[in-house]
């Protein structure tokens, strides 16, 4: 699976201690991150992630780009609700194309965990099935 992790500043401390409680169950999947929130990732854990742009500097719409074209499983964005973000248009439009393509989007360590935790149960084969279909209506075409 591809999952996107974007961490506020306030948040990334939070981000960087979830991902290293799940880096066994993580190791599995292939891992995208905004820029910073990925090379904290990487300075923590041994996981490999492939980094985007900084948020405000285009990551979030990067992240959105993969998933409109339906190559992004899931979508953990540990969102600062109480600060301002300069770049907020981007992080609705994020949040919107998560809601318009049905990419499972965590906003929260609690919601990220029980997302992590149908992952590792295999609730996720869905979005197999759903790139399957989408790869034999462009061979069909």
């Amino acid at each position: 699976m591809n999952i996107a992790f974007i961490a506020h500043d306030k948040k990334k401390d939070d981000m960087v201690q979830f991902v290293t409680a799940y880096e066994k169950v993580l190791q599995e999947h292939t891992l995208f991150t905004t820029g910073t929130t990925g090379q904290r990732i990487m300075d923590a854990t041994s996981l490999k992630v492939h980094r985007f742009q900084s948020g405000p500097l285009g990551g979030d719409q990067q992240i959105g780009a993969k998933i409109a074209e339906n190559n992004m499983d899931c979508v953990i964005f540990f969102k600062d609700p109480l600060t301002a973000q300069p770049h907020e248009p981007d992080i609705s439009a994020l949040i919107r194309l998560c809601d318009v393509y049905s990419i499972p989007l965590a906003t929260n360590m609690a919601t990220a965990e029980i997302l992590l935790k149908g992952l590792q149960r295999g609730d996720f084969q869905w979005r197999e099935i759903v790139k399957g279909k989408e790869a034999e209506g462009k061979s069909r075409s």
